[in-house]
C-alpha cells in the first residue's frame, strides 16, 4: 500500500498526476486496487489529519472515469456533457465520504446508482421542460433514493414491486414515478436529428396509412349489408368472410350452385351501386 501512495503523493504531501495516469491517460495503477488502497489508508486518518484532503482528492481523480460513463446515459439530452460530468462529480463526492469499505461492496458498484441519482436530480429540478405534478417530484426522490439503496444492497437495478414494497407505496406510483422521471425534454417535430441522417422527427413519424382510404368504403358496405334480407346476408358472409365456394354455399344452403350465383351477382350489384336491397 505505501509504494502505491508514494507513487501517487509526494514527499511533500501534494498529489502527482504523473503518478494517477501513465502513458497515453491510462491510470498507472488498477483503479480498483488504487481505490481500495485509498480508502484503507482513509480510514487510518485521523478526521484532522491534512493528508485526508489529498487522500480524497485522489480517489475523486481516480475515479472521473465512472463518472464520465455515468453521463453517457445522458448524452441524447440538450444539455453539455462537462455541465453533466461536472453534476455527476457532485454524486462521486458525496459517494466517497458515504463509502464504507467494511460493508464488502465494490466502490464502483456503490458509487454508481449515487451519481446517476445526482445527475437525474439536476435533469429534474433544473432542465425539465415539461410540467410534473409536485407529488410525483416530491415521490420521485423516494423512489431514486430507495432504488440507489436496493441497487447497492441486491447488486443490480431494483424492480418495480421491490421498490414499492421498500417505501410501502403501491406499485402504480412507482410507475408513475418512472415515468415522470423521464418527462425532461420536449423535443421539437421539426428538428433535425443528427443521428438519424438530418431528418426531422415529423419526417420519420409521419407515413400514409393506406387503409385509411377504405374507412369509408368498409362503412358504407356495412350500412349496405344490414338492409340485405337474412338469406342474402348469409351469403355474403359465407363467401366474402368464411371464403366458401358457390359449390360449398350451396350445398350449406341447400339450393343450386346456379342460384347462389345468380344471387351474388344481384346482391353484388347492388351494393355497388349503393341502393338498398329490393325484393
Amino acid at each position: 500500500m505505501d509504494e502505491v501512495l508514494a507513487a501517487i503523493i509526494s514527499p511533500a504531501g501534494e498529489l502527482r498526476p504523473d503518478g494517477l495516469r501513465g502513458a497515453g491517460g491510462r491510470p498507472a495503477v488498477d483503479v480498483r486496487t488504487l481505490t481500495r488502497v485509498l480508502f484503507e489508508r482513509l480510514a487510518e486518518l485521523p478526521p484532522d489529519a491534512p493528508e485526508r484532503e489529498r487522500v480524497r482528492a485522489a480517489l475523486i481523480e481516480v475515479n472521473i472515469p465512472l463518472v464520465r460513463y455515468a453521463a453517457t446515459r445522458f448524452r441524447s439530452r440538450s444539455e453539455p456533457m462537462e455541465d453533466v460530468v461536472q453534476v455527476g462529480t457532485i454524486g462521486l463526492i458525496n459517494a466517497i465520504d458515504r463509502f464504507d469499505p467494511e460493508r464488502g461492496v465494490q466502490f464502483p458498484t456503490y458509487a454508481l446508482p449515487t451519481i446517476l441519482g445526482e445527475i437525474k436530480r439536476y435533469f429534474r429540478d433544473n432542465v425539465r421542460t415539461m410540467h410534473v405534478p409536485r407529488r410525483l417530484q416530491e415521490l420521485w426522490v423516494q423512489v431514486s433514493s430507495a432504488m440507489e439503496e436496493l441497487t447497492v444492497l441486491n447488486g443490480r437495478t431494483p424492480k418495480v414491486p421491490e421498490i414499492a414494497a421498500s417505501l410501502r407505496i403501491p406499485e402504480e406510483d412507482v410507475r408513475a414515478c418512472l415515468d415522470a422521471g423521464r418527462a425532461y425534454n420536449a423535443a421539437s417535430l421539426e428538428a433535425a436529428q443528427e443521428h438519424e441522417g438530418g431528418l426531422a422527427l415529423l419526417d420519420r413519424l409521419g407515413y400514409e396509412d393506406s387503409a385509411l382510404a377504405e374507412v369509408e368504403h368498409r362503412d358504407m358496405v356495412r350500412h349496405l349489408l344490414v338492409q340485405l334480407p337474412e338469406r342474402e346476408r348469409r351469403i355474403v358472409m359465407l363467401r366474402f368472410f368464411a371464403n366458401l365456394t358457390q359449390s360449398q354455399i350451396s350445398t350449406e344452403l341447400g339450393m343450386s350452385q346456379m342460384h347462389v350465383s345468380r344471387l351474388l351477382s344481384r346482391i353484388l350489384t347492388r351494393l355497388r351501386t349503393g341502393n338498398s336491397w329490393e325484393e
